[in-house]
């Protein structure tokens, strides 16, 4: 997506006071939530080069299962191999660009190309172009099978979330959730992601909202609303006992001092080996940049993958995690229904939050808004975060 140079230079101005320090900084200006040049210049150069959630590796759970995901308009595939190993592709045919697969499947051996019958193996290889060379005839000299596989993206599983690469040149996964592991290391100790899976019985929610993706993270990461959009929750996990959280290069967002694990007459969630007995209370709700929510507590964990749709509406995918024998036994299913309910709950009150929002990014008496220097910060902290990245990437911006 190509801008002109006397766009770039309004870009950058605007951005400018969007990074000012908390208390004089300007909220992001409403053509970043409805402009779908800069959606499309979003995509392609801003987030291309993070590490973007996309899907659960447990929507493919066994060789052959494969979803398609659309992300920002890019149509993607994740499946699963006959060695049971996670792949992602772009979702289109090497021939005429041919959309593959267009709804979740099970394939048995090949994925085949509606349009012409093309086929491909499940480690993208082309393996069969049926009638290329004429009638009877599927192949045709001058055409090498092996140079047209589907296109490969690159891919990283944490917490069973399915994180893309689009430009296959940022940074190593290890890198980008480095800080995250170390901040939770002293909850869940050294690889504690690996202690959390999808619990047995249903733990999944998909909301579609009218919202630009900014908004839902923006909402997440700040717990001033509480008392108004979150009553009972702020009942047991109160304004006054939050606090905010920051790193500035890849997360923000809140924690919470008094946090009640749930109880259910059924068997109470054990909670995760080596937690701190003195912080059992404790739980952190980071977004990790660019649309990644996760949220810690003691007895679960859950994530919250923010799927853009276009400009004004995203798909919000959650997923609760279990540790131990809560993953499985029955004894536990009424408490894990529980949890589910309760943040099927929360997200939802949200919802009306982030579309009216989103509706009043259209209106011109508003134009980025004010920041409060104790309550915003880390609302502020995402906004910078989006600024520099548009910053960096219309350096090398290409002009019209």
């Amino acid at each position: 997506m190509k801008l002109s140079r006397q766009q770039i230079d309004d870009i950058n101005t605007k951005l400018d006071t969007v990074i000012d320090p908390a208390g004089d900084a300007r909220g992001l200006p409403n053509e970043f939530y409805t402009d779908p040049t800069l959606f499309a210049f979003e995509r392609d150069q801003v987030l291309a080069n993070s590490w973007v959630a996309v899907a659960f590796a447990s929507d493919v759970p066994e060789p052959g299962h494969a979803i398609p995901v659309e992300f920002m308009g890019m149509p993607l595939l994740v499946l699963r191999n006959k060695e049971n190993e996670l792949r992602v592709y772009h979702n289109v045919c090497s021939h005429r660009g041919m959309l593959l697969v267009s709804e979740q499947t099970r394939l048995r051996t090949v994925i085949r190309c509606p349009y012409h019958s093309w086929s491909y193996d499940l480690n993208g290889q082309l393996i069969s172009t049926p009638l290329i060379g004429g009638a009877g005839k599927n192949s045709c000299d001058g055409f090498a099978n092996e140079a047209h596989g589907l296109k490969v993206v690159r891919f990283a599983v944490w917490m069973d979330i399915v994180f893309v690469n689009l430009s296959g040149t940022g940074q190593s996964f290890d890198n980008y959730i480095a800080p995250l592991e170390s901040r939770w290391a002293p909850f869940w100790g050294t690889g504690g992601e690996h202690k959390f899976s999808p619990g047995e019985s249903p733990g999944k929610l998909d909301l579609s909202v009218n919202c630009n993706w900014k908004l839902a993270i923006e909402n997440y990461c700040e717990a001033y609303h509480l008392p108004w959009v979150h009553p009972t929750l702020n009942e047991y996990s109160p304004l006054d006992q939050h606090f905010n959280i920051n790193d500035e290069a890849s997360m923000a967002g809140q924690g919470t001092h008094q946090y009640d694990l749930v109880q259910t007459d059924a068997t109470k969630l054990p909670t995760i080996s080596g937690w701190p007995a003195d912080r059992i209370h404790h739980a952190e709700y980071l977004a990790l940049y660019p649309n990644t929510l996760l949220g810690l507590q003691a007895d679960h964990a859950f994530a919250v993958i923010v799927i853009p749709g276009n400009v004004g509406t995203s798909q919000e995918r959650l997923q609760i995690l279990y540790t131990g024998a809560a993953l499985t036994q029955a004894d536990y299913a009424a408490s894990r229904d529980a949890v589910l309910q309760s943040w099927d709950k929360v997200f939802r009150e949200d919802i009306f939050a982030v579309e009216g929002m989103q509706k009043g990014r259209s209106s011109p008496a508003y134009n980025g808004g004010v920041l409060t220097p104790l309550q915003d910060i880390p609302t502020h902290n995402f906004h910078s975060w989006v600024a520099r990245q548009y910053k960096s990437a219309l350096k090398s911006a290409q002009f019209k």
